[in-house]
């Protein structure tokens, strides 16, 4: 999505307190002037935030010597926020978010983490001792802990010599080495082996194209595509993928989105226009902004639609990739999620299901219907604008709902037919026939079963914990602002 500057100029026309034509903010408050004036142009609860309104302000100095109150910028960004309506879920989660160093924030949307490679889920013990571990449910391909041998399926009792509890569980992965101690599963009473490896933190580019097979059943030649992040650095690799899917002639499509927090918008509809095909021009998806941004922006620009083109730029505005999409055309697709399924990967699901037929197996989905965008201190909250500051703080503040062509979404997530969860004691190999879920889809596909509900007995997960939610991008929906 992209906001032209005109539109932009005539957002800070409107704005009370801009506050003059030459912003002389003084210095020692300067991050904290971007980060009242960004929020006051964008948040999209803007007008439910008292100190965002406005008329908070009469003049400058009154804003300034209200800023100055704040040391760290952070705490007055998270004190400006809508807590209620951030995550009605959980009132204590925020999904905007702010950072000191926006390289890393730009590097974790391309995939680029300091990561051990370890992708953990976290269980309490099944008798009800208080005991807590974690699993291992992937692996990141090219990290150390791959290079260890570190597989899915592991169970987690020790860090570092120190027993896990629900406590201690982010401390304990925070450090960048780790020595794991790994047991039996037990039932889900996990029994210590004797066993440790050590893994190291580096930085590590992640592919979101984890697997992709084609599975022949009979008369059924299935495409299974495992996609764990929207993330447009890879869209290429994705297309190339539904380019094997045409070529192997499949009948039918399994997108696993069970690890898939979601990610950029423009991808999500890339995604959608490649299972799809016969849409080209029609909405996919349109999004809802704070009435200033609605009042002075072309509805055109707050829409996304299927497409038969992918035309990615970089923040210099070069074109850094231009091709064809591979759509199947489908009338059917089925998705394997669960409650790691959130935003974007939501947002494929809302929009497709207003057109074609969409099953799902697996678990209800996270539920979280709103997107965000990076600002930058520049003139025009862009990269590229003009007056970029020299520090590197940025924001990632919600901005936006997004829903289907019929105004519709699903704050508390979507319901599969197919009711089935992962199990620690039996995950299976991704992408295997054989591996529970992907079974099961199959088994959906070829007889129309739903089945029997499965869930795990006598273990604990709620309220869950993933090795995930330390991400600052942890389940992100985002458009880009240019």
């Amino acid at each position: 999505m992209k906001l032209l500057k005109l539109s932009l100029i005539a957002l800070f026309s409107i704005l009370i307190i801009s506050c003059s034509e030459k912003d002389n903010a003084p210095k020692n408050i300067e991050v904290q002037n971007f980060v009242w004036k960004g929020l006051n142009a964008y948040y999209l609860w803007q007008d439910l935030v008292p100190d965002l309104a406005d008329s908070r302000f009469s003049n400058d100095n009154e804003v300034y010597s209200y800023l100055s109150g704040y040391d760290n910028p952070a705490n007055l960004f998270y004190n400006l926020l809508y807590m209620p309506n951030e995550y009605p879920k959980d009132p204590d989660r925020t999904y905007s978010w702010i950072v000191d160093d926006y390289i890393a924030l730009e590097q974790a949307f391309a995939g680029i983490r300091l990561t051990s490679g370890m992708k953990l889920e976290g269980a309490d013990y099944a008798n009800g001792s208080g005991g807590y571990y974690v699993y291992v449910y992937d692996v990141v391909n090219g990290s150390d802990a791959n290079t260890q041998g570190v597989t899915r399926g592991m169970i987690i009792t020790e860090v570092n010599g120190t027993t896990l509890t629900r406590a201690n569980v982010n401390d304990l992965f925070a450090n960048n080495t780790l020595t794991i101690h790994l047991a039996d599963y037990n039932g889900g009473n996990p029994v210590s082996n004797g066993t440790t490896i050590t893994v190291t933190k580096s930085q590590v580019t992640e592919n979101p194209v984890k697997v992709s097979n084609v599975i022949t059943d009979g008369s059924h030649t299935i495409g299974y595509l495992l996609y764990n992040q929207f993330s447009s650095d890879f869209d290429g690799d994705l297309n190339a993928e539904f380019a094997n899917f045409k070529t192997a002639g499949i009948t039918d499509l399994i997108i696993d989105l069970r690890y898939n927090g979601g990610g950029s918008v423009q991808t999500a509809a890339y995604l959608g226009s490649m299972i799809t095909g016969q849409y080209t021009g029609e909405l996919f998806a349109k999004q809802i902004w704070n009435h200033k941004v609605m009042e002075v922006t072309n509805p055109d620009l707050l829409i996304n639609n299927f497409t038969d083109q992918i035309l990615n730029k970089n923040s210099q505005g070069n074109v850094v990739l231009n091709e064809v999409i591979n759509s199947l055309n489908l009338n059917t697709v089925y998705f394997i999620v669960s409650d790691g399924t959130a935003s974007a990967s939501e947002l494929v699901i809302n929009a497709l299901k207003a057109y074609i037929d969409v099953k799902l197996v697996g678990i209800q989905t996270y539920g979280k219907h709103v997107g965000s965008i990076t600002l930058y201190d520049s003139d025009d909250y862009t990269r590229n604008g003009s007056n970029l500051k020299s520090h590197t703080w940025a924001m990632q503040p919600i901005v936006l709902e997004i829903q289907n062509k019929n105004g519709e979404n699903a704050p508390e997530g979507f319901i599969p037919e197919v009711i089935m969860e992962e199990d620690p004691g039996n995950l299976g190999i991704l992408g295997d026939p054989t591996e529970p879920l992907l079974e099961r889809t199959i088994q959906y596909i070829t007889t129309g079963a739903k089945g029997i509900p499965t869930m795990k007995k006598g273990i604990q997960f709620s309220p869950s914990w993933n090795s995930d939610m330390m991400r600052p991008d942890y389940n992100n929906m985002y458009v880009e602002l240019k």
